[in-house]
């Protein structure tokens, strides 16, 4: 598991935790909800699903707050229905363009000069992301995550733990992403006006991972990409910790805009045509080359359309985003080649022949889609692409909750009086 500390965005100084969980993806396209519950041996079952066509959102960012508050607030309710349990408070995620990161280095001494060197203690390794973390950040950016990649010791590094060892020196190097302000403060407000409590916000791609990359897929060196509406994310994983966070501002909503121009059809007609009968892959559509009805605009008698003329749209705007994201990660990155996988998740990664498009643009046959793994016996519908944020931001928030057994809940009856350790003091008891 990535190891990683964060500073919080909204919290009380005693929050009532509960074991219930909501998992809030607030997307371009559409505004997801997944309400998990924690037993007390720390595995997650999902009880609720839910997600809405969302509004008051352009590119990932919040442009009307009131569509926005509306669209949480709905899908949060349907969640509820099927869950059976009032919710109080969520996590969500962010990312897109609000979103920046840097790698920084840190160093302390652990044994003063003259005398015995001593152990390294969870003190250290606090004061040591501390140091790192030091970093001039604009005024208008707040720190997210700060999640080291590796621990030195006495000038050698390729640590994960270094806590026992003895030595005179620490030091850290580590992947810190920061938010804009504005951003954070609009989705507060959003959820917050919804009736509904922000417990933190978490780096949409890096809950992710959590749910959909394995552990011996992050060590030898992965690539996760987040094929949205308006943006596509992006995070690469090496050694077990994330050294390269981006965002290319174009997603799934230009291939519906290429199709309405194209066919002449309304937006809302092309996005069903896409979800209906999009292809990526030309081998694929010709397969299976079917007919396409476009209905008429206006009047006009509809048009008769081939999978594959659909095809020849939706390939090249699609292939133009994965060699973006390549081009973005080989510019920004010194990493050669990567011996795990690169896994899709989103809306977009659901389109039929992603998966071979995405072979063919980096060359490896270790392409796949992000699944979550099956949490629980009610539900199947979470286990897509698409939900893949929404389960990990309840499987990345479960150890910030307190175990309560699920018999000393009450249906749509939850204490709020009940009161746990401050969030920051979970933080630190998890991951230090």
């Amino acid at each position: 598991m990535v190891l990683w500390y964060t500073t919080i965005v909204r919290t009380k100084e005693e929050m009532g935790l509960t074991n219930i969980i909501v998992g809030l993806d607030i997307g371009t396209s559409f505004i997801r909800s997944v309400i998990g519950e924690v037993s007390s041996d720390g595995s997650v079952e999902i009880i609720g699903v839910a997600k809405k066509v969302s509004s008051g959102l352009r590119n990932g960012k919040i442009v009307n707050i009131e569509a926005t508050m509306d669209c949480i607030k709905q899908v949060i309710e349907e969640s509820e229905q099927t869950a059976g349990y009032e919710v109080i408070s969520c996590v969500t995620g962010i990312g897109g363009a609000q979103v920046e990161s840097m790698n920084t280095k840190g160093m302390v001494a652990v044994s003063a000069h003259g005398r015995n060197n001593r152990e390294i203690t969870q003190s250290d390794v606090a004061r040591v992301l501390d140091a790192a973390n030091a970093v001039q950040i604009p005024m208008d950016r707040e720190p997210l995550h700060t999640i080291p990649r590796e621990y030195i010791v006495d000038g050698t590094g390729g640590y994960k733990d270094p806590i026992h060892m003895i030595a005179v020196r620490l030091g850290a190097e580590v992947h810190v992403v920061t938010a804009s302000r504005t951003a954070i403060k609009n989705i507060t407000q959003c959820v917050t006006r919804a009736g509904y409590q922000l417990d933190q916000v978490i780096l949409k791609t890096l809950a992710c991972t959590n749910a959909v990359m394995t552990e011996e897929e992050r060590d030898l060196g992965s690539i996760l990409i987040d094929l949205g509406g308006g943006t596509t994310d992006v995070l690469v994983i090496v050694n077990d910790a994330p050294i390269f966070t981006a965002s290319i501002q174009v997603g799934g909503n230009l291939v519906t805009n290429d199709i309405a121009i194209v066919k002449g059809i309304s937006t809302p007609t092309a996005e069903k045509i896409k979800v209906e009968h999009g292809c990526c892959w030309l081998p694929l559509a010709q397969d299976t080359d079917e007919e396409v009805l476009i209905p008429g605009v206006a009047g006009r008698a509809p048009d008769q359309s081939s999978r594959t003329e659909l095809c020849q749209i939706i390939q090249p705007r699609m292939e133009e985003i994965f060699v973006m994201v390549k081009d973005e990660i080989m510019r920004r990155t010194n990493v050669q080649s990567l011996s795990g996988s690169i896994i899709l998740t989103g809306g977009g990664a659901q389109m039929e022949g992603a998966v071979q498009l995405a072979q063919n643009v980096f060359g490896t046959s270790s392409v796949r889609l992000g699944i979550p793994e099956k949490f629980g016996e009610a539900f199947n519908e979470y286990r897509s692409p698409e939900y893949a944020t929404a389960v990990g931001l309840v499987v990345t928030y479960k150890n910030f909750v307190s175990d309560k057994p699920r018999k000393e809940r009450k249906q749509k009856d939850i204490d709020k009086e009940d009161r746990g350790e401050s969030l920051w003091q979970k933080i630190k008891k998890s991951f230090f």
